[in-house]
């Protein structure tokens, strides 16, 4: 029902997120498998916490992370957030910590867990009192060089992105800011350490600061592919080589996934309607109403309330720009460590990277919104196959078991499920106009 928040009985929603699990090919953890669980099926915190220390064991922030540009990374560092071993170690205990949520069950490891790509690998993300959203979460790894935050771009800092989550009433649900400040306000370890990293007691403002500050070592740019750049021929397949080639050519991801030193994470930081919500959506009529609903109480925090529970989601930038060539456009996310951190696309649909390919090939979904750079492609299944192998070598070698597990479970769900591949039209045997007119697609 349009505008109506999601609410589903414990047991529904503990079932559904299993299945959806299940069709990742991931293992439930003991936490998520138990109804009513107190971690909406995040590894518990503690053990997130030992697996970050295993992964990052040693930060320096007096130096530029590996792998990012020194000097693009300081212009994404603001002037009052300054990178401080205080304020990292101040952000590292706030994004494990479920007191900052209305009932104490949501933490930013929830949805941004770090045993699973520090995302969910859920379709879309569930807060508390069993709330679903509308959108998928992105990784928090390799965020720093986001020109904006939210699929939507709709948060023009990590200061403001990690704010936002703290006071949506679907995701931790605190009524103000104030409120999720006085929630940790009597922790002496709290006071301390803000003092330390702030000079100043426990508040909202520095609650997103110092998370920001830790969310910035989250660098993960260490992966096969990364060698090969430099100069192992021998790092990635021949197979995933080919992929470099297609990549950069007829497969044409490169128009939008540019990979450069300045830009190692392969995001163009722009907006695109790629057809993904146009399958089962009315542009036209959401913006329509989107308008009227901004008109009557506009702001971020409107926004940040349409983007995660109405229909109007799926309008995505234009919630923030009301231009309407952003109607359906959402940003483009990085390639890095993408093995790990589906399911893809702003809602979810995708699967399999298989799923995603076959999506661009055939051109996308039509609509009048449809970015003008996507068309069909005509890649055959072994193309195909080399750009997800290149895909699947972008991640950081520290999750090389993760990584070809989940390989593994992608590639024999794609053997059996490609429910977005349309030979006719990626080869242009069709076109989407002739599908229109004789009344074979609405």
């Amino acid at each position: 029902m349009t505008g109506a928040i999601r609410i589903r009985p414990a047991n529904a929603a503990r079932a559904l997120a299993a299945a959806v699990l299940l069709l990742c090919g991931r293992p439930l953890h003991a936490a998520e498998a138990a109804v009513g669980g107190p971690t909406h099926g995040a590894l518990p915190m503690d053990q997130q916490v030992t697996r970050i220390d295993a992964l990052l064991p040693e930060v320096n922030v007096d130096q530029p992370p590996a792998g990012v540009d020194p000097t693009i990374f300081a212009l994404f560092v603001p002037s009052d957030n300054e990178m401080s071993p205080a304020r990292v170690a101040l952000g590292k205990k706030l994004y494990f910590d479920t007191r900052l949520s209305a009932d104490g069950t949501v933490a930013c490891a929830t949805c941004h867990d770090v045993s699973r790509g520090f995302t969910d690998q859920r379709a879309v993300s569930e807060g508390i009192r069993d709330q679903l959203g509308r959108r998928n979460a992105p990784t928090t790894m390799n965020t720093v060089v986001f020109q904006s935050l939210f699929l939507d771009g709709r948060a023009p800092t990590l200061e403001a992105q990690a704010k936002l989550p703290i006071v949506n009433p679907i995701e931790m649900g605190q009524p103000n800011g104030a409120a999720a400040a006085q929630a940790i306000a009597n922790d002496a370890d709290y006071q301390r350490m803000f003092q330390d990293a702030y000079s100043r007691l426990p508040n909202y403002d520095d609650i997103g600061r110092a998370i920001a500050n830790f969310e910035r070592t989250l660098i993960f740019l260490n992966s096969p592919f990364d060698q090969f750049l430099a100069g192992q021929t021998d790092a990635i397949s021949p197979q995933a080589q080919q992929g470099w080639v297609l990549f950069n050519g007829k497969a044409r991801c490169v128009s939008c996934h540019p990979l450069n030193r300045s830009n190692p994470i392969g995001t163009d930081n722009r907006f695109h309607n790629i057809g993904v919500a146009a399958r089962h959506q009315d542009f036209e009529k959401l913006a329509r109403q989107a308008l009227a609903e901004l008109q009557k109480q506009g702001g971020l925090d409107a926004v940040d309330r349409m983007a995660l529970s109405t229909d109007m989601s799926e309008l995505g930038r234009f919630l923030i720009t009301k231009n309407r060539s952003d109607i359906g456009a959402f940003r483009t996310l990085q390639l890095r460590n993408i093995g790990i951190t589906g399911p893809y696309m702003h809602d979810g649909s995708m699967q399999t990277l298989w799923d995603v390919m076959d999506h661009y090939n055939k051109g996308g979904e039509a609509n009048p919104f449809l970015d003008g750079g996507i068309e069909p492609l005509a890649l055959s299944e072994d193309e195909i196959d080399a750009v997800v192998a290149l895909l699947f070598s972008m991640t950081d070698q520290r999750f090389a078991d993760q990584n070809q597990a989940m390989f593994d479970k992608q590639h024999t769900l794609a053997q059996t499920q490609r429910p977005f591949r349309d030979e006719a039209l990626a080869m242009r045997h069709v076109f989407p106009f002739e599908q229109r007119v004789t009344g074979q697609q609405q």
